[in-house]
């Protein structure tokens, strides 16, 4: 994933009349390279025509695209999506979409759908800050989660940190009110960064003193559970827009 960055500079003694370059438009991924398995590939074939929803400039007929009118839950960057076919398959009566970029992700939780037969999740295969800025009405979802996402350990990275200031303030725009964000991390640094910049953000509401604990619906992933053991937190943060 990557973060808002910050818009690139004329260069100097630039002639007046000479056009600045383009803006980089902000962004909720660094696109990375990956392989895609034999089921991957069928479930993409086989599943993707009815879960996966083409990115579109316009705002879904979501209770029709589900077949029912419920609450509804966004994921950014669901990685291979076992953790999210988990939450699905145990919270039937909440519709999830999953927004991720990357295509063996994508093949890979709809391999998941069809194995336990999930009728409550559907995927985008787009940017998330685009999804949410055209196919998602504002005030209109039960909750959002950001799980994982890349930390960028090097000081000079960490602009590119998804979880900013200006990007948390867009991005509960789109919850009801007592609608929640959900974040998750295993990386200390980032963790307090996040628990600065939701605390500052006025429209949020902190559910404990600090973190939160995990709540059971969240299941441990394969690397967090390897992390565990070899004696690596795990940080949990869950705040909510005020009703």
């Amino acid at each position: 994933m990557s973060d808002p960055i910050a818009p690139a500079l004329p260069l100097p003694h630039a002639p007046a009349a000479t056009e600045p370059p383009p803006q980089r438009q902000i962004r909720s991924y660094v696109l990375r390279a990956g392989r895609m398995g034999s089921g991957q590939v069928r479930a993409l074939q086989d599943l993707g025509p009815r879960f996966v929803l083409p990115f579109a400039p316009t705002v879904p007929d979501w209770p029709a695209v589900f077949g029912r009118d419920a609450p509804r839950v966004l994921e950014i960057g669901f990685g291979m999506g076992q953790a999210t076919a988990q939450i699905a398959a145990a919270r039937p009566d909440i519709d999830f979409i999953g927004v991720e970029v990357h295509e063996p992700g994508v093949g890979a939780l709809l391999r998941e759908i069809g194995e336990r037969d999930l009728s409550n999740l559907r995927i985008v295969q787009h940017d998330a800050v685009q999804v949410l800025r055209q196919m998602v009405a504002p005030g209109s979802l039960a909750g959002l989660h950001i799980y994982f996402p890349d930390p960028w350990h090097k000081k000079r990275h960490h602009k590119r940190r998804l979880i900013q200031p200006d990007f948390v303030a867009s991005l509960i725009t789109h919850l009801a009110p007592g609608g929640y964000l959900h974040c998750a991390t295993d990386w200390a640094p980032y963790a307090e960064q996040i628990l600065a910049v939701l605390s500052a953000e006025p429209g949020l509401v902190n559910s404990a003193p600090d973190y939160a604990p995990r709540p059971d619906w969240r299941p441990l992933t394969k690397f967090e559970n390897r992390g565990l053991k070899l004696g690596h937190g795990v940080w949990d943060l869950m705040f909510h827009r005020p009703r």
